[in-house]
């Protein structure tokens, strides 16, 4: 059975940006290979931003729609909702189209807990973003559809008179009510019940608080099946077991693909040290060849200090030769005569070994090629191996506690005080 999951994020002021860039897609390039930007055009809005996320807030804030009186120093400003629901149940309810109207019904409930749509900044439903492993699984490609709703959390904060005030008739009198930017007060801790109604407690029988958010939940669940819409349960209460256990599940695909990534480095090492061999054989043969080619040139050379001696000439033109040259070619004519067919042969050879040497250095300079791809191509998937595992530690340990804990737990006091000066 597939389970609804609704996750609450909180925001700086100077993370705006990054948030605007990646649910707008007005980045070049995304880290995350499953968004494809081809599909971005089947992106839906339900509110579309009439500018950057941080000009918005600025503008509320000047028409007085909102108010960060009594904040602390950079305070979380806007808030953002996930809601999400498991790939297969779009693809068997019938793909994009039901898809946008499943969020299309989830942005009304959005809208009805955030107070209005005044207070919604953008809200996208994503179809760009393709699941790896169902598209494996179906052998086709099938996208992951989930609702971003990014909006100002608020709520009535009332403002009463000093009793020290210039009119002491006013003391205590409500003066206005504003709408107070406040993360903690819109999503406040509440004592958790279990199915029978009962407070759950912890071993030292003190109530477990847990965030607004489960309440969420529930209210997204009864509101999409009051709407038309069934075939999933409610998520986990959190939603982080139900989202690590996604996450787990693509470590453990990923797991997978670096151990083929590792058969496959392996099979480019022995390629690339059967390369190295190779190439040393073939280094090896040319030197010989080289020698051979040495001793021919030799060989050569003599040949041509013999014509050279044919040069000496008597006035009635015959060949002068002295008593040492007349010796030396007649013995070097009896030993032609013997091996006139071995010159012709060696000659023909140091031919062949010329153009054998010119495309043994060829090919070498073509193994060293390869073998420089072979190594870059090991180094790539290398870096693949160790990036996943590197990633889902990194998102593990992030998940071990809610974001808002973590935010909550590195402010320092101050920054935690309300307007009346009580710690929240």
């Amino acid at each position: 059975m597939s389970k609804s999951v609704v996750r609450n994020a909180q925001y700086r002021r100077g993370g705006l940006s990054v948030r605007q860039r990646h649910n707008e897609r007005q980045n070049a390039d995304y880290m995350n290979d499953d968004i494809i930007k081809e599909q971005a055009a089947l992106n839906v809005h339900f509110k579309e931003p009439t500018g950057s996320y941080e000009q918005m807030f600025d503008s509320m804030l000047a028409d007085g729609a909102i108010s960060t009186r009594g904040l602390g120093k950079d305070p979380f400003i806007v808030d953002e909702l996930v809601f999400d629901v498991n790939t297969s149940y779009f693809e068997d309810g019938g793909g994009y189209e039901y898809a946008k109207s499943f969020f299309a019904e989830a942005y009304r409930c959005a809208v009805e807990e955030i107070g209005g749509e005044q207070y919604v900044l953008s809200a996208v439903m994503h179809a760009d973003e393709r699941n790896k492993a169902v598209s494996e699984q179906l052998g086709h490609d099938v996208y992951h559809y989930h609702l971003h709703v990014v909006y100002v959390p608020v709520v009535d904060k009332e403002i009463y008179y000093r009793k020290n005030n210039k009119d002491p008739e006013l003391a205590g009198k409500l003066r206005e009510v504003i709408k107070q930017v406040s993360h903690s007060k819109k999503w406040p801790k509440h004592k958790q019940h279990d199915e029978n109604g009962e407070v759950v407690r912890n071993a030292k029988g003190k109530p477990i608080l847990v965030n607004a958010y489960s309440l969420l939940q529930d209210h997204f669940h009864v509101h999409m099946k009051e709407a038309g819409f069934d075939g999933f349960e409610r998520g986990e209460r959190g939603s982080t077991a139900e989202h690590l256990n996604v996450l787990e599940y693509k470590t453990k695909q990923e797991a997978e693909r670096a151990a083929a990534l590792a058969v496959e480095i392996k099979q480019k090492q022995q390629a690339a040290d059967a390369l190295d061999k190779k190439a040393g054989n073939k280094q090896k043969q040319l030197e010989a060849l080289t020698g051979q080619m040495i001793v021919a040139k030799k060989e050569k050379a003599g040949f041509e200090d013999i014509d050279r001696m044919g040069q000496n000439r008597t006035v009635t033109g015959n060949i002068s030769l002295s008593p040492t040259d007349w010796g030396r070619v007649s013995e070097l004519a009896k030993e032609g005569v013997k091996s006139r067919h071995i010159i012709a042969d060696l000659k023909k050879r140091v031919a062949e070994l010329v153009a054998k040497i010119t495309g043994l250095e060829r090919r070498l300079k073509e193994l060293e090629s390869q073998k420089e791809s072979v190594l870059a191509n090991i180094g790539y998937h290398q870096a693949r191996m160790r990036a996943p595992l590197r990633m889902a530690e990194t998102i593990a340990d992030i998940m071990q506690k809610p974001a808002e804990e973590k935010e909550n737990g590195l402010m320092n006091p101050r920054q935690r005080r309300d307007t009346d000066g009580q710690h929240r």
